[in-house]
């Protein structure tokens, strides 16, 4: 991992403390990351940070020696820098902090590494969980492995799942530790969130209007708030399945919570990437509803009553198979998943880096890497 300036990692926390009235303390290793979605950033960098005897059974060793790593990591905290870029901007006037400038601060830093310069960043690591993470700067570090919750804001030669690591983002509802089962499930069908959202996530003001009048369904407009995520975290625990409309982007930590809570996800979002699909079976633990479909009046209730009661006690018992996996904070969780899905992309970078030494016309070329299909999108 490398020892960035400290402007890179505490000083993006410290210019959110700013963002929101804070003081900034004379010692910036003493403030702490924000509680939001994008956590998983500020867990993998503690990681990293810890003693090596406190990281036994880990799949990554942290080594002092350059020449010995495999790897780089780069413990920037792009999702938080770009939300806290966006929260100065909010009144038209000059940002203090820019999220641009850091960004090109950091690869000009980067460009000026012999380790960067080495394999141009193929076997450097990065987390851009937010669909804007490293915006400015993705052409300059779409070589290197990205760790992100999807690719739709991403052209099919910056992200792909054959290069990059799809992650969870960090559940923020309270972990479900009842028995299984459906005696404490009365309601058929949750979800509390935003009901407007843009582009493809308006299709949530439209399951608004045909699962709001259900019988067994609660379905509510809720922002964030300590109250809100309480009721939601209640309404999870008492509902037998829990609907996971697309939003802004394609996946939200409202499927974590999901299965946390033990509650099926009805995911209705058609270009979802999930994580760790080498690992887990996601229709063991979750039913996948075309959107086109899902909007019809009275398919979607039909659908979810006709599931016998083992089928569901059957989901929730794969769920909490493997709800460590979406899990920050417990041993052989998330971080660890993350770290071992990266260390199987070790194979292409050697690939791929001798490739290029040896390339005597180099164009562009994405064959070898490419397996997202938005090669037309832009951001």
């Amino acid at each position: 991992m490398y020892d960035l300036p400290i402007r890179f990692t505490y000083g993006v926390i410290a210019a959110r403390s700013a963002s929101r009235g804070g003081g900034t303390p004379e010692n910036l290793t003493s403030l702490s990351y924000p509680g939001h979605q994008h956590m998983g950033e500020w867990f993998l960098f503690l990681d990293m940070n810890r003693p090596e005897s406190d990281r036994i059974g880990s799949p990554v060793t942290r080594v002092m020696d350059p020449e010995e790593a495999e790897l780089f990591y780069v413990p920037f905290f792009s999702s938080l820098s770009q939300l806290v870029s966006t929260s100065q901007q909010g009144d038209g006037s000059e940002a203090a902090y820019s999220d641009e400038e850091t960004q090109e601060a950091l690869v000009e830093w980067l460009e000026g590494q012999k380790y960067w310069q080495r394999n141009g960043g193929r076997d450097h690591v990065f987390t851009a969980a937010d669909p804007k993470s490293l915006l400015h700067v993705m052409d300059k570090v779409k070589n290197s492995v990205l760790l992100v919750v999807g690719f739709g804001r991403l052209r099919g030669d910056q992200g792909s799942l054959v290069k990059d690591v799809v992650v969870p983002y960090p559940h923020r509802l309270r972990t479900y530790e009842g028995d299984l089962g459906l005696q404490n499930r009365p309601t058929l069908l949750f979800f509390m969130g935003a009901r407007f959202r843009k582009e493809e996530g308006r299709i949530r003001d439209v399951l608004f209007q045909v699962l709001e009048n259900e019988r067994d369904a609660i379905i509510k407009h809720g922002v964030q708030s300590t109250e809100n995520r309480r009721e939601a975290s209640n309404g999870m625990h008492t509902s037998k399945f829990c609907l996971n409309p697309v939003g802004d982007t394609s996946t939200s930590c409202r499927l974590f919570d999901s299965i946390v809570s033990l509650c099926v996800p009805v995911i209705v979002s058609d270009t979802i990437e999930v994580p760790f699909e080498d690992t887990i079976d996601y229709r063991k633990i979750a039913i996948f509803v075309e959107s086109a479909a899902a909007v019809k009046p009275g398919y979607l209730m039909s659908l979810l009553r006709a599931i016998p009661p083992e089928r569901i006690v059957e989901y929730q018992r794969e769920m909490l198979k493997v709800r460590r996996y979406f899990q920050y904070g417990v041993s052989n969780g998330a971080v660890d998943e993350i770290w071992r899905q990266v260390t199987k992309k070790l194979p292409l970078i050697k690939l791929m880096s001798n490739r290029d030494k040896r390339l005597v016309i180099k164009e562009s070329d994405c064959s070898c890497v490419c397996a997202n299909p938005t090669t037309n999108r832009t951001p």
